[in-house]
């Protein structure tokens, strides 16, 4: 059921949304430039990678060494407001009408975070990724990535449709009222760094 209804919503919504898109693209073309969409190796279900589609919020702004500026460098006014209202989200639609996402399940992390994982943490990928999900109802980028990774572990135990139609009704709540966009004093969040390392640096 979850399959079928991935498929016919995003394929409604891309259709529907049709006119928001090509605004967005032509936008981000004109005022953060070429090339239109962000394309990204993020781990799937299993692990399996798959390139994840977003419209681009930041510029290739780079130092002098040639290496990129830090994201509060590089995002853009206009970026800003794609991310406050998730409409840098929107080509991920493509996603789950391929099968790589679902429309609901725990966020497509960096494919570097992967040997960083607990086991307990690494049961995130059990189940097919999410462009929303019950972390980013319960805190997105707000809370910390141990609080993160222990609801998308929860969900994975208690999945169910029902859940799901919770959690995107939700979602539309938290896109609205634009809350837990970012962690403080990052652009987004701040970059998950493994239990060891960060007792090391004295966080943990």
């Amino acid at each position: 059921m979850k399959r079928v209804f991935d498929v016919v919503a995003s394929l409604f919504l891309l259709v529907a949304l049709s006119p928001l898109i090509a605004i967005v693209a032509f936008l981000v073309r004109v005022k953060i430039g070429y090339p239109v969409f962000f394309k990204q190796l993020r781990p799937g279900l299993n692990e399996v990678p798959f390139y994840l589609l977003k419209f681009r919020t930041m510029t290739n702004d780079k130092d002098n060494a040639g290496q990129l500026l830090p994201d509060e460098e590089r995002i853009t006014r206009f970026g800003r407001f794609l991310r406050k209202y998730s409409f840098d989200e929107l080509p991920q639609l493509v996603n789950v009408l391929k099968g790589e996402l679902s429309l609901v399940g725990p966020r497509p992390l960096l494919m570097e975070y992967l040997p960083l994982y607990s086991a307990e943490q690494a049961r995130r990928h059990y189940v097919k990724p999410g462009i929303t999900g019950w972390a980013q109802i319960n805190g997105r980028n707000a809370i910390s990535w141990e609080e993160k990774f222990a609801l998308d572990v929860w969900y994975v135990d208690h999945q169910t449709f029902w859940l799901d139609m919770r959690i995107l009704l939700l979602t539309l709540r938290k896109v609205w009222l634009s809350e837990g966009v970012s962690q403080q004093g990052h652009a987004t969040v701040d970059r998950f760094k493994s239990e060891e390392i960060r007792v090391k640096e004295g966080r943990g």
